[in-house]
């Protein structure tokens, strides 16, 4: 039997899975923690308790939060919502927008932004055009593509076999086309058509194998004979419309469509709108298919280092400095993919790339070597793959260095990142109700969050200590306190002046007033939990097969509360006076420093941990490090 004593000086390795309780060989586990909720983990390793939930706005159902921001004094949040787009500037309203997207198909809904104006697109709705005019003006229209001497400069390809011809009836004006295999549809009336180049549009289809159609002044075909040499456009609604787009090297990028999933189309260099292929000189269009064992659909294109394009299968780049039809290079560097039932858009986290992976269990850093020349994926998740549960939103905040990781199953992973001091700690946050979709705009966390079938924006706020939390500004003589109809029939706490002065449930969006009060905070309390790992003896390769905890001992910073359970239930620490039961007239003042507590009893499993925190109180708590001193007894 002998005494140790272990401190934690750093969380940096943040929450570890269950699967990994058995290595305590790693240096993670010697940083990471069993359980971490509703908490944080700083980058310099401490850990706090996560700000509350500010209410932004109520929403009309399920939405999809976008950022868009122009500069960082003009950003804006926009809300895709049932048919219509919601923008707020500083959390107010400022414009409605009607769209063509539904409830639907919010979760394949993809986009990308340059300057004013934003592009949107989904496989099965015509791509629009978003743009900002003024603070309060916005509009949308479909995309327009560049119109030269009656030639619509857009994608085009032929989708009937190589040997298929057609055969026009005349050169110019109305004609007919006759064709040697099955090629026309009733969806093909309106659309455009190419035979060697020269443009035409389909007026009305006689049958699978005749058409007729009205050639564009400018057009003039060549000759009457059949030619395999012709093509239809590639984006429409017969044949699908883009799934992914970015801006890269001035150019714009269309990544897959619904009926063309792993084809790339580039725009002219500087002409964003104009797809043609000309004759290949350095600045025209460029367009490719990704080639390979597989037929993998494109899922996002991304404008990084290089051009890097994810797959349902695998992830690609494209180079070429710069990129013009003779030099560009398409290269695979590795086989993870990407989600195809939902667009969660990769980010940029200090020039790496995180996506999710297909398997929805992993957060992947696709990231150039420069020892290699070639990109690697990294798992973020290889030690807590229990809380990255097929995830719908990934957003990035770059102030706390906090990546967000939206759950399918309402819950939120957190992982903070700082890659120059290998910090990779993973916390899991939840919140009565669900988040369903997330944006960080200017620094900002904004999330959609859905409660008892009532959706609203919610931001993260470190003045804020509860969730979907108003604040209100009372005259002393208030008899009831209103405006929190979000909140009927619902548990809230009550904080006065930063002190907790009980719990209440609304009704018809108000309380009774609870003593002569100017300003209040109410709104959904949440509870805070961390839990080390199980201890391993200092200078012993296994786990000790019995435990007993002599003293814990805690340094906080500027800490309000702290509720420990040492192994014989949770007790309240005082901190100046104040208790469980929060009976003073003011907010108690911050504490920093030791607290000590005593333990008694064996513990003779080696996967329970020592102690547990957890945090009921909607005040300030920040853990630094804690030491254990136990006895252990190895036989």
């Amino acid at each position: 039997m002998s005494v140790a004593r272990l401190t934690k000086t750093s969380f940096a390795s943040g929450e570890i899975g269950p699967s990994m309780l058995g290595r305590i060989d790693l240096r993670a586990y010697e940083n990471g923690a069993r359980r971490l909720r509703n908490v944080v983990v700083m980058p310099s390793g401490g850990v706090k308790r996560r700000p509350g939930l500010a209410r932004i706005a109520g929403l009309p159902g399920q939405a999809r939060l976008m950022a868009f921001e122009f500069n960082t004094e003009q950003a804006y949040l926009l809300a895709l919502c049932d048919g219509q787009m919601l923008v707020f500037r500083d959390g107010v309203q400022v414009a409605t927008l009607a769209t063509p997207w539904r409830a639907a198909q919010l979760k394949q809904v993809n986009w990308t932004q340059s300057a004013d104006t934003l592009l949107v697109v989904h496989p099965d709705v015509p791509p629009q055009r978003i743009t900002r005019t003024s603070h309060t003006n916005w509009t949308i229209a479909q995309w327009a593509f560049i119109e030269e001497k009656n030639a619509i400069q857009q994608p085009y390809h032929k989708f009937a076999p190589d040997a298929a011809t057609l055969t026009p009836s005349a050169t110019s004006g109305a004609i007919t086309l006759s064709a040697s295999a099955d090629v026309f549809v009733a969806g093909h009336v309106g659309q455009r058509f190419r035979i060697a180049k020269k443009e035409m549009t389909i007026v009305s289809v006689e049958g699978p194998r005749a058409a007729a159609a009205t050639v564009a002044a400018d057009n003039t075909l060549a000759n009457i004979a059949a030619t395999t040499d012709w093509e239809e456009q590639a984006l429409s609604a017969l044949r699908g419309w883009p799934i992914s787009v970015t801006f890269h090297q001035d150019r714009l990028v269309i990544g897959g469509s619904r009926d063309l999933p792993n084809r790339l189309w580039l725009s002219k260099s500087g002409d964003l709108f104009n797809f043609d292929l000309g004759t290949a000189l350095d600045d025209e269009a460029i367009e490719f298919a990704l080639l390979s064992d597989q037929v993998n659909a494109i899922r996002h294109v991304f404008s990084g280092r290089h051009l890097q394009v994810f797959t349902s299968g695998a992830e690609w780049m494209v180079t070429g400095d710069p990129l013009t039809p003779e030099n560009v290079q398409l290269n695979r560097q590795t086989r993870i993919g990407s989600p195809s039932d939902r667009a969660v858009r990769p980010r940029d986290v200090d020039g790496a790339t995180l996506f999710v992976g297909r398997g929805g269990r992993d957060l992947r850093e696709f990231l150039f070597a420069d020892s290699e020349q070639a990109y690697q994926a990294t798992d973020l998740a290889l030690l807590a793959p229990h809380l990255v549960l097929d995830p719908v939103a990934l957003d990035y905040d770059p102030d706390d260095r906090l990546v967000h990781v939206v759950n399918a199953d309402g819950s939120m992973a957190t992982v903070t990142i700082y890659r120059a001091e290998q910090v990779t700690a993973w916390t899991l946050q939840t919140t009565s109700g669900a988040f369903r979709s997330l944006a960080v705009v200017s620094n900002a966390t904004y999330l959609a969050v859905e409660r008892a079938g009532r959706w609203s924006i919610e931001c993260f706020d470190p003045s804020y200590s509860t969730d979907a939390a108003v604040k209100l500004a009372l005259a002393p003589t208030a008899t009831a306190w209103t405006g929190l109809g979000h909140l009927d029939g619902i548990a809230v706490q009550i904080l006065a002046d930063g002190l907790p002065i009980g719990v209440a449930v609304p009704a018809s969006g108000r309380i009774p007033a609870r003593g002569s009060r100017t300003s209040v905070e109410i709104g959904i309390g949440f509870v805070g939990e961390i839990e080390p790992l199980p201890p391993a003896a200092p200078g012993n390769a296994n786990m000790p097969r019995s435990v007993r905890l002599i003293e814990a001992s805690f340094k906080l910073l500027e800490t309000c509360q702290l509720r420990v359970d040492t192994g014989s239930g949770f007790v309240d620490v005082p901190f100046r006076g104040l208790g469980g039961a929060f009976a003073l007239d003011q907010a108690p003042p911050p504490f920093s420093g030791d607290k000590r507590i005593r333990a008694l009893g064996w513990k003779r499993t080696s996967i329970d941990p020592l102690w547990r925190i957890e945090l009921p109180a909607p005040l300030p708590f920040i853990l630094l490090s804690a030491t254990q001193e136990m006895k252990v007894n190895d036989r």
